[in-house]
Parts: C-alpha cells; structure tokens; sequence
C-alpha cells in the first residue's frame, strides 16, 4: 500500500500554514493586504469621512479609488490626502496604498 503524504519523518502542514505558505509563494498577500483597506474604511478614516466616501477598488500597483459624495468634500480630502494615506498605511508592511483616487459621485 502506498504511503499517504509523500515520505516518513515530514510533520503535517497545518492548513492555515500551507495557506500563508501559498499566498506568500503566489503574492496575493499584498493584494489581500491591500483589498482590506475597503472593509476597514471606517475604521481607517473616521464616521465622518466614512459618511461621505465609499472605497471601491485597489489596483495591484495601490491605488485605491474611492467615491465621493460632493465637490466640496472632494477638495477637502485632497487637502487632507497626506493624513489619509498616513492613517491607511500605519502598521502595514506588505499591501501599502501608495495613492488615493478621489473620484465625484453622480
């Protein structure tokens, strides 16, 4: 009978290892890094920020795109984009947002 597992004396790989192994090996875990700024938003920028925006994508290269509900707050977080990226980035090593698209919202 054949030998499960490829050989004697290997350790079993815990799932959750063998998936940060393949992530790793496969670079998804900047793009996952990365994707979590849109579900942590609100948390990264404030109940009033959070209001009146709504992140939408983030390109491979960081840029994350996010919609804004009038001009006025449009000009307003531009002005405060050096801020924002400093909140989004704090303590994230792999996955940084390197730029902010501010996009109208029809």
């Amino acid at each position: 009978m054949a030998e499960r597992g490829g050989g004697r004396g290997k350790r079993p790989t815990a799932v959750g290892e063998a998936l940060r192994s393949y992530l790793a090996k496969s670079g998804l875990t900047t793009r996952l890094a990365q994707a979590q700024v849109i579900p942590d938003w609100p948390r990264l920028v404030g109940p009033q920020i959070a209001r009146v925006t709504a992140p939408e994508s983030v390109t491979p290269d960081g840029t994350l795109f996010v919609r804004v509900a009038t001009s006025p707050w449009m000009t307003e977080l531009q002005l405060m984009g050096p801020q924002i990226m400093a909140a989004i980035n704090a303590g994230r090593g792999a996955g940084r947002i390197k730029t902010i698209r501010w996009l109208l919202s029809q």
